[in-house]
């Protein structure tokens, strides 16, 4: 199932920040770079989303980036927009976990997709939220390559971003 996309004003974003529950972690920061309003900016090293909302601001969020040997750099795009996927895991992390189901369905506690899903156009890799057991590893360099956030976050990251949406993944 696909949601709609929510196109966002710089002064919308600043009131919805301002009124957003006190326990999401996103802030509004000052973030120079020279990408446009909608892009997403993510910080191996820092572990941190930037998502761009006007010149020189973003909406920063805490993530868990690819684990050492798993790491990415460079460009993608926002490919697909879904709410409460299901998971079948990847090749590469069956192998290292063969108990794992073949599919876990979507909304089950225990489906590390979480609430949303951010799919990119990169194989097998999206921003998505986590399994209330996996809500520790954000911050750490925890993934198969995918950026994991808070479900609060994500679902808030996901009205924001519109499909076809440039990403850029940087050290």
């Amino acid at each position: 199932m696909r949601r709609a996309i929510v196109s966002l004003t710089a002064a919308s974003v600043m009131m919805t920040l301002v009124s957003a529950a006190p326990s999401h972690a996103r802030s509004l920061v000052e973030f120079s770079t020279p990408y446009p309003p909608g892009t997403i900016v993510i910080s191996q090293g820092a572990r941190r989303l930037y998502f761009v909302v006007a010149e020189g601001q973003a909406i920063e969020y805490p993530v868990a980036v690819a684990k050492h040997g798993k790491e990415w750099r460079g460009f993608a795009r926002v490919d697909g927009k879904y709410i409460e996927p299901a998971w079948s895991p990847p090749d590469t992390v069956k192998h290292d976990h063969p108990e794992l189901p073949e599919v876990i369905p979507g909304g089950s506690p225990h489906n590390p997709m979480g609430a949303r899903a951010i799919t990119l156009d990169r194989d097998e890799v999206a921003i998505h939220g986590t399994s209330a057991t996996m809500r520790a590893s954000v911050g750490t360099a925890a993934s198969y390559g995918c950026i994991r956030m808070y479900n609060e976050d994500v679902i808030d990251l996901y009205d924001r971003v519109r499909v076809g949406a440039n990403v850029v993944m940087t050290p």
